[in-house]
């Protein structure tokens, strides 16, 4: 392929087909799938196998450690460990991939716009950006939270703006690369408008660089909404949210009651490991 061509369709789906092809061949990319289905069939279908209902509770049994019965012990009030590490899932996998989706969507479009337009204008944004991004992510969303109030909306928005930065800042970078290609001089020769030169011949040339960082950044996300949610500010009560319940069992650990903790520390941590295993993955495979 020429440096200052686009690819045509049949060599772009003939890339496409060699990314797959080597996804499928990448032990981290089976196994992160592997664990990233696993908690998807739990978001969607744990009701139907969990042992018991994660929001029932029983003092009769509270702090049980892990036996035959409750495999992962109980808690506090007698609900089910098990039960809820498997609930969890649903709460965490849809705000994160929501904040996501948002976070891409506004930093590609943003990406797009800042590298299209290299003038005055463009640079000024792109700068804003780079200010944006010296913000740490959580202080930003912790007094965004406290102003606007704890919610879902607000969680998925507020961690959608700060990731927007992010995704524009390397969808820029790539738009600038393709930026002076002779595909775009002859498709501004033609008189297409700049939306459609930017949303129809550069994206589909940049869409390497935006799927791995939106990938990346869905490990980000996953990680803050139970970390927003542990300090008060995510998902709120009573749902089995994994944050949630280690705010709520983290002071077990001094009297012993480890298993309040560690299972649903240890899905937070398999989640994340998971998604960066994928996009590990999937950035070598573009990279081959």
């Amino acid at each position: 392929m020429s440096e200052n061509t686009a690819a045509p369709p049949d060599t772009l789906d003939t890339a496409r087909f060699d990314v797959l092809r080597e996804l499928l061949r990448s032990p981290a990319f089976l196994s992160g799938s592997a664990i990233l289905v696993w908690w998807i069939v739990c978001a969607l279908a744990g009701h139907a196998f969990a042992p018991f209902d994660p929001y029932a509770s029983d003092p009769l049994v509270s702090l049980t450690p892990p036996d035959r019965t409750h495999w992962c012990g109980t808690d506090q009030l007698g609900r089910d460990v098990c039960s809820r590490v498997i609930a969890g899932a649903r709460d965490i996998l849809t705000i994160a991939p929501l904040a996501t989706l948002a976070g891409t969507l506004a930093g590609a479009a943003l990406g797009l716009v800042t590298g299209y337009f290299e003038g005055f204008a463009g640079s000024l944004v792109a700068r804003t950006l780079d200010a944006v991004l010296a913000l740490p992510l959580v202080i930003v969303a912790l007094v965004v939270l406290a102003a606007v109030g704890a919610s879902d909306l607000a969680v998925v928005v507020v961690i959608g703006i700060t990731f927007a930065p992010l995704i524009a800042r390397t969808v820029r970078a790539a738009v600038l690369a393709e930026r002076h290609l002779d595909y775009i001089a002859a498709a501004q020769l033609r008189g297409e408008r700049a939306p459609y030169v930017m949303f129809a011949e550069i994206l589909p040339n940049v869409w390497p660089p935006i799927v791995v960082e939106a990938t990346v950044r869905l490990g980000y996300a996953i990680f803050a909404v139970a970390t927003l949610s542990f300090l008060g500010f995510g998902i709120q009560p009573p749902s089995a949210d994994w944050g949630l319940a280690l705010a709520e069992s983290y002071a077990l650990l001094a009297g012993g009651a480890w298993w309040t903790v560690v299972f649903d520390a240890l899905a937070i941590a398999s989640l994340v490991v998971a998604v960066n295993l994928i996009a590990d993955a999937m950035r070598e495979a573009l990279q081959s």
